[in-house]
Formats: C-alpha cells, structure tokens, sequence
C-alpha cells in the first residue's frame, strides 16, 4: 500500500510540474516520472515475501525475480544521461550560436540574417540579437 502511494504521489508530481511553462520544471517532472516506473517496476518484482535471488540458499520456488531490478539499473542510468542532455540544452537557452561573428560576402551578405554556414547552428528565421549586430560592424570580412 506505501508502495502505491508512492507511485501515485511520484506520478502527480510529475503530471504537475510537466504542465508547468518552464523548461528546467518539465525536466524534473520527467525525472519524477521515471523514478515512478521504476518504483513500479520494483513493484512488480514483490521483493518483500520472497527469498534471495541465490540458488544455494534459497529454494527455487521462493527465489526472488531480478529481471525487475536489472530493467531499473539500466533505467536509472538511461534516465540520469537523459536528464543531463535536458539540462544542457536548458541551460543553453536560445542564444546557442556556434559562430559570434557571421562571414559571408560583403555585397550579398544581409546583418539582420545569419550566414547559411554548416557550423551555424540557428534555424534559416533566426535573426541576430542587437548586441552582436553591433559587434559585426567593425569585424573583418572573410
């Protein structure tokens, strides 16, 4: 019964946080929800009236499962690499040109668009804030 509470309150907790607007909430909503399936694969192992998953001291019978404690290992290094991407890509925002200062050709070359280069890594519509429009008046041109 601890058990399914948890599992329930884990679930609403996420539910919650990922109908939130923030992005770093959504990520911890996910985290939420995973560690609820894995407390709901552990469930499914019912660990708590059966014997070790050792051969030799236990009898077969009463032998307890590890396949639901092998998908959670595996689930909790998944979900942990998971949630350290999310949180990069955050914590990048949406500034995450690879290029401060555009290059293209002086006479076709437009301020306000980015330059179609293969490192760049903003979308055809994005435009550059003024700050760096500022900073690309004096560079050099390539």
């Amino acid at each position: 019964m601890v058990m399914a509470l948890t599992i329930a309150v884990l679930v609403a907790g996420s539910v919650y946080m990922i109908l939130q607007r923030g992005m770093v909430r959504i990520i911890f909503g996910m985290s939420l929800f995973g560690h609820a399936s894995n407390l709901t694969l552990l469930a499914t192992g019912v660990g708590a009236w059966r014997g070790e998953a050792f051969p030799s001291r236990t009898e077969f019978a009463d032998l307890s499962d590890p396949l639901p404690q092998a998908f959670v290992l595996t689930a909790i290094v998944i979900a942990m690499a998971t949630t350290t991407i999310l949180l990069m890509l955050a914590s990048l925002g949406k500034d995450d040109d690879t290029m401060d200062n555009p290059t293209g050709i002086a006479g076709t070359y437009d301020l306000m668009r980015l330059s179609p280069s293969a490192l760049s890594t903003a979308g055809r519509t994005a435009r550059l804030n003024p700050k760096k429009m500022n900073n690309t008046e004096g560079a050099p041109r390539a």
